[in-house]
């Protein structure tokens, strides 16, 4: 049995992806302002629905906006690429 839950889990860490670091707004403020990331319109489009909330993150090498977006009566999280 303990064998199973070990392999469960190496399972579930080679399938959920690195969790990202996100900035705090005047960082992201910075990132953006420089052109390491693109603005959060400029990405909105990809979101498929309303955003309802938004943080840019740092991950692998990158940035990503990682929202929370309302779409048929449901809030999801969608992560969408910033990087320029």
């Amino acid at each position: 049995m303990k064998h199973i839950a070990v392999i469960w889990i190496i399972l579930l860490a080679a399938i959920v992806p690195a969790k990202a670091a996100c900035l705090s707004q005047a960082q992201a403020r910075q990132v953006v302002a420089s052109g390491q990331a693109a603005p959060l319109g400029a990405v909105a489009g990809r979101a498929g629905g309303e955003i309802v909330k938004a943080q840019l993150c740092q991950q692998g090498g990158g940035y990503v906006y990682v929202l929370s977006v309302l779409k048929g009566g449901n809030v999801t999280t969608v992560t969408v690429n910033a990087s320029r």
